[in-house]
């Protein structure tokens, strides 16, 4: 085994996923670890590769949409790939500045119901 691939174990802790999941992202073919036996290792592209699906995650893209720009580097390169990350990006910011509104208005309308119900609580 060389020293630059990771265990199905450190590559859980690395990302602090469940096995679970690591399972499932191998399944839908988000990674491809190299297979020794029943072991599983991770080597740096595919480490790589779940750095980009857990920011892809956190920014709120689907599974798919990540696995979909992934496979645009494997079939046509970077560029595309960078075209396709551009278009996501802006409709996903866009999405996200909805949300962001959405959820101030929510914390506005809270605000103003317990502030009303507050008033209504005798002094003390």
């Amino acid at each position: 085994m060389s020293d630059n691939r990771l265990s199905f174990k450190e590559m859980c802790a690395k990302f602090d996923v469940t096995p679970r999941t690591l399972r499932y992202y191998e399944y839908i073919e988000l990674l491809s670890p190299e297979k020794e036996g029943r072991n599983r290792f991770y080597t740096p592209r595919e480490v790589a590769r779940m750095t980009l699906i857990m920011r892809g995650r956190r920014f709120g893209f689907s599974l798919e949409e990540i696995r979909q720009w992934l496979e645009i580097y494997q079939k046509e390169g970077t560029e595309p790939q960078l075209q396709a990350w551009l278009a996501m990006a802006d409709r996903q910011l866009l999405a996200l500045r909805e949300q962001a509104q959405e959820l101030e208005h929510t914390i506005a309308d809270l605000e103003k119901l317990r502030s009303e119900a507050a008033k209504l609580l005798p002094e003390s």
